[in-house]
């Protein structure tokens, strides 16, 4: 009989969804390795393991993945567990929810940014191309399901360098704007269409909170729409001061911030070996 454990790591370095994906594909090349439970706010990743004949081999193993994205990892904890309780969630149920909320993202992009274009709202294009990032992040959690690790390794490596382009884009653009004789956005384009993206990501929260997987990339989807909200409120308070101020620099200024944002986002996946 194969005897079935969990181990606990805490892994200080794990603070925002791409470093959990990256977690995710470390440990996906190990045979034993059965699920992967993430708690971002805690910064623990729990690994559903067969045993084997060799405790200190599987353990040692996956403990050298997560250690090589140097992360910084420590063994927190070891316990057997029972058939049940190694069985993970729904995978059809997680693929549905995800779809969902990667259509949402990917229609936000295509109306903030061309809507940004159109009212001269770096804010909003920098929101839009944030949805953008976010949807790659969802997506490659679809299509990277069933692949082998290098398969995974090259489409996340993608995806990084996709979003990066995005940020080196969005950053140039600031300075050329800063730069320039650029009128003030529209701020009540900027404040209505980022109401409306707010509104479409807390129906993302609802969608993921009425799931009752506690699976990694459940959660940190969940956490990665959470700070897409604080984004989109970041924008409304931008248009605001635009219309006080009469200035572009609120525009800008919450642009900049988003699209380091995403460049962060873009290194922690390029940084996977």
């Amino acid at each position: 009989m194969t005897l079935i454990q969990r181990t606990t790591y805490v892994v200080r370095g794990m603070d925002c969804p791409s470093e959990e994906h990256l977690i995710r594909m470390a440990l996906s090349s190990i045979p034993q390795v059965m699920s992967v439970h993430c708690t971002i706010d805690g910064r623990r990743v729990s690994v559903v393991h067969e045993r084997g004949t060799s405790e200190s081999g599987e353990i040692g193993a996956i403990a050298t993945a997560i250690a090589a994205l140097n992360l910084g990892c420590e063994r927190a904890d070891v316990e057997v567990v029972n058939n049940d309780d190694a069985n993970g969630g729904s995978d059809r149920s997680d693929r549905r929810l995800l779809w969902q909320v990667l259509s949402i993202n990917a229609g936000f992009f295509i109306v903030e940014t061309v809507v940004g274009t159109w009212a001269g709202s770096l804010g909003l294009i920098a929101d839009g191309l944030d949805m953008l990032a976010d949807s790659f992040v969802y997506g490659l959690a679809l299509f990277a399901v069933g692949a082998n690790v290098h398969r995974k390794i090259r489409i996340a490596h993608a995806a990084g360098y996709a979003q990066m382009l995005l940020a080196v884009f969005g950053i140039v653009d600031v300075i050329r704007r800063f730069l320039g004789a650029e009128v003030p956005p529209d701020f009540m384009t900027m404040i209505v269409v980022s109401a409306l993206a707010l509104a479409g990501n807390a129906m993302c929260l609802v969608l993921l909170r009425r799931n009752d997987n506690s699976e990694a990339h459940m959660k940190a989807s969940m956490i990665f729409t959470s700070n897409d909200v604080i984004a989109n409120a970041g924008v409304i308070v931008a248009g605001i001061l635009v219309f006080f101020t009469g200035s572009m620099i609120p525009d800008l200024l919450i642009g900049l911030a988003v699209f380091v944002l995403v460049s962060k986002g873009a290194l922690a996946i390029l940084s996977l070996k």
